[in-house]
């Protein structure tokens, strides 16, 4: 069947261009000036709306097992609501744990995953454990699966923590087989002084989640990834959650010396605060611990970070979506703030939040595409079948209307959780109909998607690189 998306201005990192956009089967076929377009197929009335291509969430965290819980997502639930808010492909992440072996930790997620999802999903692999089987499953994984970049973290010791001689070995096969390695760089054994210290003094707030995770030890992690990858013949290096000031001051000197350096940061550290929600009253600031943490709006961070986004000294914006419910998962930390698991949801929301920038005039509407879907399609082997509208890419289109509006809400919204960190905002514009390969699955307010319908998508190498 073809479908004709008619009337609207079709936006991509180049600009906003009318143009009308047919689809036939699963793929987009043509683009043509308004008012050429043949007659006959299915029309979707885009008129006085954006043509976007689908967004691509590329750091999400489904079913991910965390302090003692999981997160309260399934394939199901969190894939169905990213695909309401715009979202048509997920990236999630498959687990080695310390002790376990890679290819079973893909087995697993691939056992997650199969039959569930709503939308196309592909993996990146955390790595855990580095060691010479965890080494050779990288070229395996890279030369047959289709998963191309791989976590590390510099946090969390006794969990996934890799030391240094750890981290340099897999820069250094990375940079053999061409894939990219992602860091959470925090300095985990100096937070974990801080933490212990804390409790020591009674400190067991919500708030001093943050206060232990100064901004300080994510620049030394993020400063130490940065030379560590220069000795391994500069390996490709992406930052996840970058959250704070000084750490993209050292991104942004590495990218201004051309080096392979490249980082991603979230809403959450867009708009929050560690004072108006971590610091919230009682035991709700809970509800707003993840990791890196919110910073002081006292600090000069959510200023820095928008301007980061207009210079591409950050890329990407993705969620770093690991949701818990308050009920039972979050209260696990009464008493305790390092017991709190971590994470906020925010895959439903991804692309109106990033909309309200460009309203509030902090993006253009070609970069808020480029962040949203283009770059991270680029960044991790997926474009140009996705993140793009083009003859040839996939149909998965969002019809944005500039002149709705959005009332985020736990009353409202798809994610499997008990509360929402973006109770009561409101965003001027509104996801208005979402294409999934040549597929209406939601329009209007209603959903149409399926379970099932989601495909496994083998990523290649990026060609985003330097």
């Amino acid at each position: 069947m073809s479908t004709l998306i008619k009337g609207g201005t079709v936006v991509g990192p180049a600009g906003a261009v009318p143009a009308d956009v047919l689809i036939d089967g699963e793929i987009i076929v043509a683009l043509f000036a308004p008012g050429t377009a043949p007659e006959g197929p299915e029309i979707i009335d885009a008129t006085g709306k954006y043509v976007i291509p689908g967004g691509v969430d590329a750091h999400t965290h489904m079913e991910l097992p965390f302090g003692g819980t999981f997160a309260s997502d399934t394939f199901d639930t969190g894939t169905r609501a990213a695909a309401i808010g715009g979202t048509t492909t997920i990236v999630d992440f498959a687990v080695q744990r310390t002790g376990e072996v890679v290819p079973d930790g893909l087995a697993a997620w691939h056992g997650k995953a199969d039959g569930n999802c709503h939308i196309d999903y592909a993996f990146h692999m955390i790595l855990g454990g580095v060691d010479d089987e965890s080494l050779k499953a990288m070229d395996h994984l890279v030369g047959s699966e289709g998963i191309t970049s791989f976590k590390l973290f510099m946090a969390y010791p006794g969990v996934f923590y890799s030391d240094d001689g750890q981290i340099l070995r897999a820069m250094q096969r990375a940079r053999e087989n061409g894939a990219l390695i992602m860091m959470h760089a925090e300095n985990g054994p100096a937070i974990d002084v801080l933490v212990k210290q804390a409790l020591e003094r009674g400190e067991t707030d919500p708030i001093h989640h943050g206060l232990t995770r100064p901004q300080e030890l994510e620049a030394e992690a993020t400063s130490r990834a940065i030379w560590l990858a220069a000795v391994a013949a500069d390996c490709p290096l992406y930052i996840v959650h970058l959250s704070a000031s000084k750490a993209l001051e050292q991104v942004r000197h590495a990218r201004d010396l051309g080096r392979n350096v490249f980082a991603e940061t979230c809403p959450q550290y867009l708009y929050l605060t560690l004072e108006d929600q971590l610091g919230a009253p009682g035991f709700e600031g809970a509800k707003w611990v993840c990791s890196t943490p919110l910073r002081s709006k006292h600090e000069t961070h959510r200023a820095d970070l928008w301007q980061g986004l207009r210079t591409n000294d950050l890329s990407v914006v993705s969620t770093d979506h690991c949701p818990f419910c308050f009920k039972d998962q979050k209260e696990l930390g009464l008493g305790d703030f390092s017991k709190i698991p971590n994470g906020i949801g925010s895959v439903e929301h991804r692309v109106d939040l990033l909309y309200q920038g460009v309203v509030d005039g902090k993006l253009s509407l070609g970069r808020w595409v480029e962040t949203i879907a283009t770059t991270p399609a680029r960044m991790f082997g997926l474009y140009p079948r996705k993140g793009v509208i083009q003859p040839g890419s996939d149909a998965d289109v969002v019809v944005y209307d500039p002149h709705g509006r959005t009332r985020i809400s736990v009353e409202t919204h798809h994610m499997n959780m008990d509360h929402s960190a973006w109770e009561g905002w409101e965003i001027a514009g509104r996801v208005d109909t979402v294409l999934s390969r040549g597929e209406v699955i939601s329009a209007g307010g209603e959903y149409t998607g399926r379970a099932g319908r989601g495909r496994y998508v083998k990523r290649g190498l990026s060609d985003y690189l330097l």
